[in-house]
């Protein structure tokens, strides 16, 4: 059997990612069982009630002095589907024709863990396309996020499921863990979902996010901050740029010249700029550098 796991908290966009989910599962006959593992304490019951004869619905009380439960509730869905492969996608999503047949189809031969392609919804701000799109032409991926993943549940208890010490960022120390136990993520570019990330300000809300998720993932898995300036540089770079900058300005307002050759000039950011130019410079350089500051403040707060 096939679980399609989807995690919603007062996501009303949940209808649309079930309508599309279920019209899918038909190409794979009836091994398939669609699990919602929902946080939004009943607030979605409208939803749940139109599609109760089609979906497992789990009602998820989120543990006392836990603000953000995400990884809480994929390991409850993992805990509660009954299926040996395992599909994540969230709520909003929308997969493409075609989608979970291609996702488990590596699963189904000799694959452990699969990865498809997400883009940005018609209208959605896709900041994260290229690199998605280049990320997705290795055959094997470094990492992966849930919203568009599957597994084999041998792989997933073999490194003890989702770490819940973390808030965001628990996907990418889950497939971290998957690959430092010698699983290949195998890339699936067939397998599309797209995905609404919202306007400019939820956007950056999620950088700062993400800036401070990354910086917890380091500290975890510390032997990954040896290749960080290799692998990963917008976790350093745009950090150390903010830390400099304040010396930087002065040295500008002083007129001298020099300022120019800095690596901490805000000359420098032209180069990042001009590169993401078809996505919106402005925008990619105020995401980066809200990244930054969320490195900075995991650093300071912890």
């Amino acid at each position: 059997m096939i679980s399609i796991v989807i995690i919603s908290k007062d996501e009303a966009t949940l209808e649309g990612t079930l309508t599309d989910v279920i019209h899918q599962r038909g190409s794979l006959g009836e091994s398939v069982e669609i699990v919602v593992v929902d946080a939004s304490d009943g607030r979605l019951d409208d939803i749940r009630m139109r599609h109760e004869t089609e979906v497992r619905w789990v009602q998820f009380v989120r543990p006392r002095g836990v603000r953000v439960s995400i990884p809480h509730q994929r390991n409850a869905g993992v805990r509660a589907a009954l299926g040996e492969v395992i599909v994540f996608t969230d709520a909003g999503c929308q997969p493409e024709r075609g989608w979970l047949a291609e996702l488990v189809a590596p699963l189904l031969r000799d694959e452990h863990v699969t990865a498809g392609l997400t883009l940005a919804a018609p209208g959605s701000t896709g900041l994260y396309d290229r690199a998605a799109r280049q990320a997705v032409q290795s055959r094997y991926l470094t990492e992966a996020a849930t919203i568009n993943l599957a597994f084999r549940r041998a792989a997933y208890d073999a490194i003890g499921g989702f770490d819940e010490d973390f808030a965001y960022g628990s996907d990418v120390d889950f497939t971290w863990r998957l690959t430092d136990a010698g699983f290949k993520i195998r890339s699936v570019p067939s397998a599309v979902v797209r995905h609404d990330w919202g306007g400019r300000r939820r956007q950056l809300r999620r950088s700062y996010a993400y800036g401070k998720a990354r910086m917890r993932l380091l500290k975890k898995h510390r032997p990954r901050l040896l290749r960080v300036l290799r692998e990963d540089p917008v976790v350093v770079v745009y950090p150390v740029f903010l830390l400099g900058l304040p010396f930087t300005v002065l040295l500008f307002f002083l007129g001298l010249p020099l300022v120019l050759f800095s690596p901490l000039s805000p000359a420098l950011l032209l180069v990042p700029a001009w590169r993401n130019r078809s996505n919106g410079a402005v925008r990619v350089l105020a995401d980066h550098l809200v990244y930054g500051l969320g490195v900075l403040a995991e650093l300071v707060i912890r």
